[in-house]
């Protein structure tokens, strides 16, 4: 691997500390859409809204997250409006969650807001820099879902 252990290290260290900062900007954001509302359960309505329903199971699945951590996210979301439930067409017994009109909106003024600040703050980066920072932070999220040994 290139680059001496102690170069390494010092990296690592600045990862850690800038992940650390980008994390409490999403916090932050999930703030902004709600002051109740925690980045946990931010995180879920937006993947229920892009994946245009869901069942609390598939979140836990997906977010590998205890189905008891997921429902009380859900009831939080319920509660500010944000979230209902409908039974699934298929099968009446399981129920679907869907974003509210309200959570639709509050999630699409926070998106919004999102994007105007990342455009704002890469405002000077090249195409071919985006792109890199992309593809990176795809292969670190790729890399975080692969199975533990």
């Amino acid at each position: 691997m290139p680059g001496t252990p102690e170069e390494r290290e010092e990296s690592l260290d600045v990862i850690q500390r800038e992940l650390t900062a980008f994390a409490r900007r999403a916090r932050a954001a999930a703030a902004r859409l709600h002051p109740e509302l925690p980045l946990v359960s931010y995180t879920l309505l937006a993947h229920i809204d892009d994946q245009q329903g869901c069942r609390a199971t598939d979140l836990a699945a997906h977010y590998m997250l205890d189905k008891s951590t997921v429902s009380r996210q859900i009831g939080t979301l319920e509660k500010l409006g944000l979230v209902e439930r409908h039974p699934d067409p298929d099968d009446h017994r399981i129920q679907v969650l869907h974003p509210t009109e309200a959570g639709t909106q509050a999630l699409a003024a926070t998106q919004a807001s999102r994007r105007a600040a990342y455009q704002e703050r890469l405002a000077d980066w090249t195409a071919d820099d985006l792109t890199r920072f992309a593809a990176y932070l795809l292969r670190y999220n790729a890399t975080g879902d692969a199975p533990q040994a």
